[in-house]
């Protein structure tokens, strides 16, 4: 994440003619991560959509707004992870998907993480919401039971957060708040599978509704920062939100308000919850030394189970989640990973600015440790390039990042570098029999092919219409070669070649 910056604000006492300055005063850092929120459901990404969101405009029109940030991947686990080891995830055991109900922890143990080094800084790090990066679950019983009344070990507070509480993920048994390494009452019912919008089978806690989940999450972080700004250290907050994730749940105050179904009113709650927290800061007298920083983990649903899918929104809504953009949450195309990514930083950065630099949320750790003055270990953050330029609106004449490599839900790779994106296999059926409907192919102009993989020119070519893959193969065998560079050297940073957990099989073409 490019733009993850923590600010050092020096303050000069006057004092007549001799002045000292007083010792560096470390930012604040309240990183909110929404859920599927795809680049055009915010109003400042996307005149043209149908669903209001001023708070999330207000911190644009405060701060600065990347217009080319992108997950490290267009599902939700490995951009998590990624965003706080500043490692790709498709080192690790996950080569696909996300993990699963009851998953043994991704983040090795040793692994230096983003909060982990910011607690050796002396900030007090907390991480208030959607977890999906496993623990240490026991074994269930031969009956299929598992003893909630002893603790989980390996989770968040095990990773460098000093507390925790949220839910591990939203759909996802077991229904209930974990607090730190407990679980707040004892999952002991069966959750209601087929009605009200359960749809994985397992434990939760008697009259668990997961309508309340956004605002039991909103509730704790606002007394999070409330309690933090009181102490004499700075803090870091990671909001990762549950919403606008399935299960689409809208609260009562904010059903029917967007005039885009249920999913509209639930982006409108999350765009409330933003308000809350920026508010809160305010309020608290914390905002001028707070860098806020809000994005996705990926591009929008389309699966529709219950509530209308991206494609389906555009058809019955005329409104677009993925903006002008091709593709969807799973996609290797951009509208997969490229995601609202906007800044505020008082003082630092200059309000209402765009940004067209490439950034990435894997960038977090680098442009931290730049901002504390940290030097990060040789096996720390071996794909985190500092973009601390760009968040301050230096106008640099080249790029931050050498290249970015993407990675869909089905294990394509894509590698970004400058303009152009080589997709390292035939795209189009990372959603399975739902991904593009035949309609939206022919309204936006796009043709099949049938060529080994994909090749675009983004800035000729940013809808990701006209495959060259064909017609420029010196383009395809440097971006290929640089690929295999990055996976054979365990890192895309300079520094000493490092080991990735498992075999790494990027290069799935057809021959």
């Amino acid at each position: 994440m490019r733009g993850f910056v923590s600010v050092v604000v020096v303050v000069v006492t006057a004092c007549g003619v001799a002045c000292a300055a007083e010792p560096a005063k470390k930012p604040n850092v309240v990183l909110i991560l929404a859920d599927d929120l795809g680049y055009g459901d915010l109003g400042c990404y996307n005149p043209a959509s149908k669903i209001p969101t001023p708070n999330m405009d207000r911190l644009a029109k405060e701060g600065v707004r990347f217009t080319d940030a992108h997950s490290p991947s267009s599902v939700c686990t490995p951009t998590r992870y990624a965003l706080l080891t500043g490692r790709y995830a498709w080192r690790t055991r996950l080569q696909r998907n996300v993990i699963g109900p009851f998953a043994q922890p991704l983040i090795a143990e040793k692994l230096l993480t983003v909060p982990a080094m910011l607690r050796e800084q002396g900030y007090a790090t907390a991480c208030v919401g959607k977890w999906h990066l496993g623990w240490g679950w026991s074994k269930p019983d031969e009956g299929g039971t598992r003893d909630f009344r002893k603790p989980i070990p390996d989770g968040p507070t095990t990773r460098g957060f000093d507390v925790y509480f949220g839910t591990d993920v939203p759909n996802y048994p077991p229904y209930c708040f974990i607090e730190n390494d407990r679980t707040v009452g004892i999952p002991s019912e069966a959750a209601p599978v087929g009605r009200d919008a359960f749809n994985i089978a397992g434990p939760m806690v008697p009259g668990w509704k997961l309508v309340d989940v956004l605002p039991g999450l909103e509730k704790r972080a606002v007394e999070y920062i409330e309690k933090a700004a009181k102490d004499d250290k700075p803090f870091f907050l990671y909001l990762p939100l549950t919403s606008p994730h399935y299960p689409v749940v809208p609260s009562a105050a904010f059903k029917g308000k967007s005039k885009v179904g249920d999913y509209g009113d639930f982006v409108m709650q999350t765009d409330a919850v933003v308000g809350t927290l920026l508010d809160a800061l305010k309020r608290i007298g914390a905002a001028e030394n707070t860098l806020v920083i809000f994005t996705s983990d990926n591009g929008p649903e389309i699966t529709g189970e219950v509530n209308p899918g991206a494609y389906d929104r555009l058809k019955e809504f005329g409104h677009a989640s993925m903006g002008p953009l091709r593709g969807t949450k799973r996609d290797a195309w951009e509208g997969g990973h490229r995601v609202p990514f906007i800044a505020r930083w008082p003082g630092k950065v200059k309000p209402g600015t765009p940004s067209a630099e490439t950034v990435c949320h894997v960038d977090l750790m680098a442009t931290l440790a730049e901002v504390l003055n940290v030097k990060l270990p040789a096996d720390a953050g071996v794909d985190s390039v500092s973009v601390l330029p760009a968040l301050l609106g230096e106008v640099r004449a080249a790029p931050l990042r050498e290249a970015t490599v993407h990675h869909s839900a089905q294990g394509k790779f894509a590698i970004r570098k400058g303009d152009w994106v080589l997709i390292c296999a035939p795209s189009g059926d990372d959603n399975g029999k739902k991904g593009e409907p035949a309609w939206f192919l022919k309204d936006r102009g796009y043709e099949p092919h049938t060529e080994a993989g994909e090749l675009y020119d983004l800035a000729a070519d940013p809808t990701q219409k006209r495959n060259r893959y064909r017609s420029e193969p010196a383009k395809v065998k440097d971006l290929a070669a640089l690929m295999e560079r990055y996976v054979t050297e365990g890192r895309s940073t300079p520094g000493p070649r490092q080991k990735n957990d498992v075999e790494v099989t990027w290069d799935k073409r057809s021959k």
